[in-house]
């Protein structure tokens, strides 16, 4: 039943991907800018079995989100949602067909380990928030449990000082609810094994996505301090709806 589970969902992926890629391609010829990704990105999380509720409000206004990261759903789940490019590491631009479907989601590449770049990576996020993209970012640089929330690496959120425009910082708390522990992808487990572990999984995968209040970041004296806020209200937001033990 495992593997029958795991052929049906990887066909649904596919057969999500054969519906909106064609009309995708059709906006971006006609040199438009395309609706289909974020569109994609829902039907994906519910292809893997996700069930995604959603918990507040999401900024209707120039945004930029931080959240928590506990697995690759949260990806599907989070830009369905919200239409947001995501901040990832250089080295999923070069993974067979991940890589691309990444960049037509306006994806922006950051090179972690290249001295030097931060000065063009910190240009790259401002001109998309110059253009009213929405931008997400797991500052945490790695997944983690979802029980707690690791440290946030601030070197990113200076995009934010001065703030371009009125944007505003969304945090927000991917949670899993009972499931977190189960589906959480640890560092020590290969990409390949934890989405064949997802896709056999049993059942359908709760998830809620609670959007926090919106602050300005120009509040904050430093990106230390915006990393500092941000961390902390995802912090107590996990720990007001961690489960109950039994």
């Amino acid at each position: 039943m495992a593997a029958l589970r795991r052929i049906m969902r990887l066909a649904a992926l596919g057969a999500s991907l054969l519906l909106c890629l064609i009309p995708h391609l059709l906006w971006r010829a006609a040199g438009r800018r395309s609706p289909w990704p974020p569109r994609f990105l829902a039907l994906a999380a519910r292809s893997v079995g996700a069930r995604v509720r959603i918990d507040g409000h999401p900024f209707e206004g120039d945004s930029f989100i931080i959240a928590n990261h506990v697995s690759w759903v949260d990806i599907l789940a989070l830009g369905g949602a919200t239409g947001a490019a995501f901040v990832a590491h250089d080295g999923i631009a070069r993974w067979p067909v991940i890589g691309w479907l990444a960049a037509q989601n306006y994806t922006l590449f950051i090179a972690r380990d290249r001295r030097g770049a931060l000065s063009s990576q910190l240009d790259a996020l401002r001109a998309a928030l110059a253009g009213h993209q929405p931008v997400a970012l797991f500052p945490e640089g790695t997944t983690s449990d979802g029980a707690g929330v690791l440290p946030f690496k601030p070197s990113l959120l200076a995009v934010l000082l001065p703030p371009p425009r009125s944007v505003r910082i969304q945090p927000v708390h991917i949670d899993y609810g009972p499931a977190t522990a189960e589906i959480s992808w640890h560092s020590d487990e290969p990409a390949g094994a934890n989405v064949k572990r997802l896709l056999e999984r049993k059942g359908r995968l709760d998830l809620t996505l609670r959007f926090l209040e919106p602050f300005d970041p120009a509040i904050c004296p430093d990106r230390k301090a915006l990393a500092a806020m941000s961390r902390e209200r995802i912090a107590a937001s996990i720990a007001a709806h961690l489960p109950p033990f039994t």
